[in-house]
């Protein structure tokens, strides 16, 4: 039964045509696989196949030598076509017949092709006999013939089933006269543009059906019905409905949104927002999502009382302004225990309800204003998603529908677990993130200064800004601290990248800094010093195989500023940070022109060192990165904003640091830390210097003018202890170190004696035996003093030490 269309062979044969019946067609069943299911005794008079030979076998045995080739073309014929074709016989003859593919179900519901075969009359193009009436009216699927007016031929039972009309009332009427809503519109579209092009036309159409409580999806085909002179002037419509397909394919869709939107920021509210924003529109009309108290503080919950009151974390509807909620954003809702909230939390399983069913009833009838939203809005299908991650339940997320149609059903409930199964792990990854980073915040901003260090050369304000939740904690730190000889050191630090190795490098840069500065070490010294200390902490990060050291990719950055209050000088030095700002008494703002240096970290490279003098009364601002650089500003737009920002430095320095934290955006894209001093100066009046000769009997002499600018400056009450100090410090400078010899005493918020010499060698403190004559002088300075200390200059040394004043 080898078909081909005749338009491929124009010589076929054209002979008489075997004897048949007149006027009854031959009729066969294919299956989808090509295997024939059904073979009429008049198929077998027309083509010479018997019953036996034919019914099970796959065609491609029985169509001759190229079967497979029209095989291949009879299975691919859409569903309704009818035509002209050539079929050849068993003994040879070809056969010009007229055929018509009816789409078919056979008794389990499975797709087949009922096959009608007339001998051809050229003179009675579809002549329909009443086989193919017969096979027509009984069609399961939804068709119809139309003409090309539109109108409705022919209609089959699954059309009239789903039209919920008989075929006498579709009978010349136009789809929109009986197909709901705008898919008559459609349809008609459609069957115009067969008629004009005379190529088949899919639809996908949402129409209301009378068999079912919801809209159904269905996919139709119109099929050109063409005459012998290949005209078209009639059109069928083939309906097969897809809604189960499309429900999945939506389903998937969902699914896969899920995937992509919740979870995208380690918050734990956003992330329940996110869960309600896609439900409501694809799964819901209204959806609540209350998490467990402990997690808003990343605290793991507890199994408790399930009466316990739940935070409301999100809430979402397809109505503006959310009338259906009855509890806000961010406050407590208690449900009652024997409520389907209350019982999903404790079982952890998801529950599907109608608002007529019994635990509807009891949870409304406890809340009366539940009970009012339900009827109000006609809410009339609910479920209960158990947000669980890791074995605990999290929380709660109710799902409703009131203006879609149709109630939920099971594949929905599945989709809505799987959905909650998704947003909890989400939700716990960010209750688990909030919980380390409240951890690192807090490791971090111990090991950042909690009180500055008292010290009169510089009046401080500081500020430090930890960067939003996606960036986690960074290294950004800063420092004042008090030097000898009334000097103070301004420090700020960048430690690249985020998270505890970066805090943790931190808190031991700004120690090691603190250490070196107690030496007294100049500024480009101290840097070197810390720069092979980063270079010994990535060293011991990671070991090779071998266990060679591998240096990592720990960077840092640092400034380093020293300001002495007496010459009025600043001494800066810079590893790759950003450079101070100076902003002078009259307002003029510009950066300090100080060379770059290197980064901390590459190691062997040098620093240098600028000096420059201040007015009293000035501002310098010490930064983090963070503060001119952003995700939309460069460095060079954040700079010049900066600076403009500093232009009035005769505001406080707190307005001063909140105008520049104004800077940035909430919360920051990365951390920022900030100081902020003005300057001050020290009167002459409390300063004195004196050279002292490298003779022992100039010590009396020397005592008796100390303690006669200590009665001036009224501090007799700790003239004794002055007196001993200087005492003890000139003679050992006299003793063991070499000229030029010098003294000064500084009246500041300590007295401050310093004595210098030009001898490298640092005194330090020893215990003297019973009977020896010296080696108690320092001990006793040690004792009497708050500090004392040793500083070296590029020639010589200075030995200083702070006495308490009484007042204080």
């Amino acid at each position: 039964m080898a078909m081909r269309d005749s338009s491929l062979d124009d010589d076929f044969d054209d002979g008489l045509p075997p004897r048949a019946e007149p006027g009854i067609p031959a009729t066969a069943v294919i299956d989808a696989h090509g295997v024939v299911t059904g073979w009429s005794s008049e198929a077998e008079r027309l083509l010479g196949y018997g019953h036996d030979e034919v019914v099970g076998q796959p065609a491609s045995r029985l169509l001759g030598s190229d079967a497979a080739r029209s095989t291949e073309w009879f299975l691919a014929m859409p569903f309704g076509w009818g035509g002209r074709s050539v079929l050849r016989r068993r003994d040879g003859r070809h056969l010009d017949v007229s055929v018509r593919v009816y789409p078919s179900l056979d008794g389990r519901g499975r797709p087949q092709r009922l096959i009608v075969v007339s001998p051809m009359d050229r003179r009675h193009w579809g002549a329909v006999d009443s086989v193919v009436e017969e096979a027509f009216d009984q069609a399961i699927l939804p068709m119809a013939i139309f003409d090309n007016e539109l109108r409705t031929l022919r209609t089959s039972r699954g059309m009239q089933r789903e039209a919920g009309r008989t075929e006498e009332q579709m009978r010349g009427r136009r789809p929109s006269e009986f197909l709901p809503g705008s898919a008559g519109e459609a349809v008609e579209e459609g069957v115009r543009h067969v008629l004009a092009t005379g190529e088949s036309h899919d639809l996908h159409l949402r129409v209301g059906s009378r068999v079912a409580p919801a809209p159904r999806i269905w996919t139709i085909t119109l099929s050109p019905l063409a005459d012998p002179l290949r005209r078209t002037p009639r059109v069928q419509l083939t309906a097969v409905d897809t809604t189960e397909q499309y429900l999945a394919r939506e389903r998937l869709a969902l699914l896969n949104e899920v995937s992509t939107r919740v979870g995208s920021t380690l918050d734990v509210a956003r992330t329940a927002q996110e869960m309600a924003d896609v439900v409501v529109g694809h799964l819901a009309d209204f959806a609540t999502v209350d998490l467990l108290d402990p997690l808003f503080r990343g605290v793991e919950p507890q199994p408790g009382d399930p009466g316990v009151a739940l935070r409301r974390a999100a809430q979402q509807s397809v109505l503006p302004g959310m009338p259906e909620s009855v509890t806000a954003t961010g406050e407590q809702d208690r449900y009652p225990q024997d409520s389907p909230p209350a019982r999903s939390l404790i079982t952890g399983r998801a529950s599907l309800h109608v608002t007529v069913d019994r635990a509807i009833d009891s949870w409304a009838a406890g809340d009366s204003g539940r009970a009012e939203m339900l009827r109000r809005h006609g809410i009339h299908s609910v479920m209960v998603i158990p947000l669980r991650a890791r074995g605990i339940t999290l929380g709660v997320a109710v799902l409703a529908r009131h203006r879609r149609p149709d109630p939920f059903d099971q594949d929905d409930l599945q989709v809505a677990e799987e959905i909650g199964a998704r947003a909890a792990v989400a939700v716990d990854n960010a209750r688990r993130y909030t919980r380390e980073r409240a951890t690192a915040l807090a490791l971090q901003r111990s090991l950042l200064p909690q009180r500055l260090g008292r010290q009169e050369a510089v009046e401080v304000a500081s500020r430090y800004l930890p960067a939003g939740s996606g960036a986690g904690v960074g290294g950004d730190w800063f420092d004042v601290i008090p030097l000898s000889g009334a000097r103070v050191a301004l420090v700020a630090g960048d430690v690249v990248g985020h998270g505890l190795r970066a805090s943790a490098t931190m808190g031991r840069l700004r120690t090691a800094v603190r250490t070196l500065a107690d030496v007294d070490l100049p500024p480009d010294e101290l840097l070197v010093h810390l720069d092979d200390l980063v270079v010994h902490l990535a060293g011991e990060e990671v070991g090779d195989s071998d266990g060679e050291n591998v240096v990592t990719d720990l960077v840092a950055t640092c400034l380093y500023l020293v300001y002495d209050p007496v010459s009025r000088l600043c001494t800066a030095a810079s590893a790759g940070h950003p450079p101070p700002v100076l902003t002078t008494p009259d307002g003029a703002a510009q950066f300090l022109d100080l060379p770059p240096g290197p980064p901390l970290g590459l190691g062997g490279l040098p620093f240098e060192t600028v000096e420059i003098a201040l007015d009293p009364d000035s501002l310098l601002v010490l930064y983090t990165n963070g503060l001119i650089t952003t995700e939309d500003r460069d460095v060079d737009t954040g700079m010049a904003r900066l600076r403009q920002a500093l232009t009035r430095p005769d505001r406080s320095l707190e307005s001063v640091c909140d105008d520049l934290v104004a800077l940035v955006p909430d919360p920051p894209d990365d951390d920022v830390a900030l100081v902020v001093a003005r300057t001050k100066v020290l009167d002459a009046c409390q300063v004195v210097t004196w050279a002292v000769p490298a003779e022992p009997a100039a010590v009396a002499g020397i005592r008796a003018e100390v303690i006669g600018r200590l009665a001036e400056w009224g501090m007799d009450d700790i003239a004794y202890t002055v007196e001993l100090v200087v005492s003890e410090l000139v003679t050992n400078a006299i003793r063991y170190g070499t000229p030029p010899i010098g003294l000064r005493v500084i009246h500041d918020s300590t007295l401050i004696v310093e004595v210098s010499d030009g001898s490298g060698t640092a005194p330090h403190l020893r215990r003297a035996r019973v009977f020896d004559e010296g080696g108690r002088g320092l001990m006793l300075v040690a004792q009497v003093t708050e500090r004392w200390g040793t500083r070296h200059a590029q020639e010589g040394k200075t030995i200083w030490a702070e006495v308490a004043l009484a007042e204080a």
